[in-house]
């Protein structure tokens, strides 16, 4: 990679500002979540090493949900490729889209079920699908 870190100092100020938590994405889904009667612990660690924390978790039935920012996860439909320190921005967007991948694995290896909510996504449906598979999985025991 030509250039491993952010162009300027302002902007690895801008970066350094960004939410990791508490996202409005997030705010929004957990309100419609509990408006349908589901509680929840937020921001779980479920991986010691490598450590990887869910923004949402059903410990009892093993859900553990991901609101994922288009920008820094490179969604399909609004991800965009910044002209400015090129190499650096797609280093780190296909890094963070296979840490993704490798933790939906590691938690599936161990019952979990991955739930990877977009940003741009409907909460209304977002928290309907979530509710569907908590009371699925209810049903069914934690083990899918």
């Amino acid at each position: 990679m030509a250039n491993a870190s952010p162009s300027s100092p302002e902007a690895s100020r801008r970066m350094a500002r960004v939410r990791q938590k508490g996202t409005r994405a997030e705010l929004n889904l957990r309100k419609a979540l509990h408006a349908q009667g589901l509680r929840y612990r937020l921001h779980v660690p479920l991986l010691a090493k490598p450590r990887r924390i869910a923004d949402i978790v059903f410990p009892a039935t093993k859900i553990a949900v991901f609101v994922d920012g288009c920008f820094w996860h490179g969604c399909p439909e609004h991800a965009s490729w910044p002209k400015s320190n090129a190499d650096f921005w797609r280093q780190k967007i296909e890094t963070n889209r296979s840490r993704d991948a490798d933790t939906d694995q590691r938690l599936q290896a161990l019952g979990w079920e991955s739930v990877r909510i977009w940003e741009h996504e409907d909460v209304n449906h977002a928290a309907s699908r979530i509710a569907e598979l908590v009371r699925a999985r209810r049903k069914n025991g934690a083990q899918p």
